[in-house]
């Protein structure tokens, strides 16, 4: 069954991914940090490329899938270095710290200050169960990968004749 609405189900899992970050973001008032942003592009890629074949309606999805790979990959390594940064095993990029772009005058300076919101990659905002949601969604991202692998195998993999 499971391969049957796979298409299906990764869209879904992306569309559920992002509306859970929408909510925490413009109903709990939780803003996200750079790296939390950038956990969220495989979903908006994935959910791209989904309307497109369904659009299109193309039969051979081979692609997609190719794709979901690829993308997963790319939140993986997002979301393992988050994982990495909340619990302190691994330095964050520069916009984790809230830093400040380079100022002309020190007016430039402190308005950069009042205005820019300091969001630390390292705070944990929300966490369920003991998980921060970069947690979960390293997981929710590895689920989709090692179906998506199996899937993959399962329908585009190489057959052997049984003699």
């Amino acid at each position: 069954m499971l391969q049957k609405y796979w298409f299906y189900l990764v869209a879904f899992f992306s569309v559920v991914a992002l509306a859970s970050a929408f909510t925490a973001e413009f109903y709990f008032g939780l803003t996200p940090c750079e790296m939390c942003l950038k956990q969220r592009e495989p979903y908006y890629i994935i959910i791209a490329g989904f309307t497109l074949i369904t659009i299109l309606k193309w039969q051979n999805r081979i692609w997609f899938y190719l794709g979901i790979q690829l993308t997963s990959i790319y939140g993986l390594f997002y979301s393992i270095w988050h994982v990495g940064i909340e619990n302190k095993f691994l330095a964050g990029p520069a916009g984790c710290s809230g830093g400040l772009n380079i100022a002309n005058n020190t007016s430039s300076l402190k308005e950069q200050i009042l205005t820019k919101p300091v969001i630390n990659c390292e705070d944990i905002t929300w966490s369920i169960f003991g998980l921060s949601a970069a947690t979960i969604n390293t997981l929710l991202l590895f689920l989709i990968f090692i179906i998506n692998a199996i899937y993959i195998w399962n329908n585009y993999g190489e057959k052997k004749e049984i003699s």
